[in-house]
């Protein structure tokens, strides 16, 4: 039998507070005891403990175990022009429209884009980002990809336009952001997008795909998204290092 991943112990435990198994103020099994449990590795028990107490579910104390806090994981990102936080910033504030979902197998030019091997399986969440107005021209088009598995949070980004797809997979598996890596490159809107976007064909637009690792590296979201050029602008400031 195969042993579990960090990210599988950390859902299970995250479903066990959320459903009342593992109340609020309750200590939790020893990482010796979970080790037993799951049948695997102290180091991956370890590393399932550190996403919950990224998320907020639990603290961890030497000599008084790992208690949990709270049944649902915090969002508690603030704007920083140098952090996670500026990225996760435009998608908070702009309501997600989704307009279809589906699964898809990634090749050629897409999946160099995902950086993933040719013939890999995502669920495609394809959405217009708004800014309130659901008059106004939209702000952009995203097409979101996440594991396939992850079906819930497909339908859950329906119901709450207004939360994040990668704080959705938090609090239903436990998978925790631990960096966003970011490209932005200049595009043309094709005919397509330009039907989506009530844009003209051929005008300049920015492509930012976004790919976000948990703590163990790897990736579990990647994110493309089309702005036209004059409803959305990337501004970052940059400080001299101290001598």
């Amino acid at each position: 039998m195969n042993r579990p991943h960090f990210a599988d112990i950390a859902r299970d435990l995250t479903q066990g507070i959320a459903s009342g198994r593992y109340p609020v103020g309750s200590i939790l099994p020893t990482e010796l005891e979970l080790r037993d449990q799951y049948q695997t590795s102290r180091h991956t028990v370890r590393a399932a403990l550190h996403e919950l107490q990224q998320l907020g579910l639990v603290s961890r104390r030497k000599n008084a175990g790992t208690r949990v806090e709270s049944a649902q994981p915090r969002n508690d990102f603030r704007p920083s022009l140098a952090s996670v936080d500026d990225v996760v910033q435009f998608g908070s504030e702009h309501l997600r429209l989704v307009q279809s979902t589906e699964e898809i197998v990634a090749t050629g030019k897409l999946a160099k884009t995902l950086k993933c091997a040719n013939g890999s399986k995502w669920l495609r969440v394809s959405s217009l980002r708004i800014d309130g107005d659901r008059e106004s021209p939209p702000v952009g088009w995203t097409d979101v990809y996440i594991d396939p598995a992850y079906t819930e949070v497909a339908e859950a980004a329906r119901a709450r336009p207004d939360t994040l797809i990668s704080a959705l997979i938090e609090a239903r598996y436990g998978r925790c952001i631990a960096e966003i890596q970011q490209d932005v490159r200049g595009a043309l809107i094709s005919k397509e997008m330009a039907q989506r976007l009530r844009a003209e064909e051929g005008t300049a637009a920015l492509e930012i795909v976004r790919r976000y690792l948990d703590s163990a590296g790897e990736t579990f979201e990647v994110s493309i998204s089309v702005h036209p050029a004059e409803r959305f602008s990337v501004s970052m400031r940059l400080k001299r290092s101290d001598a």
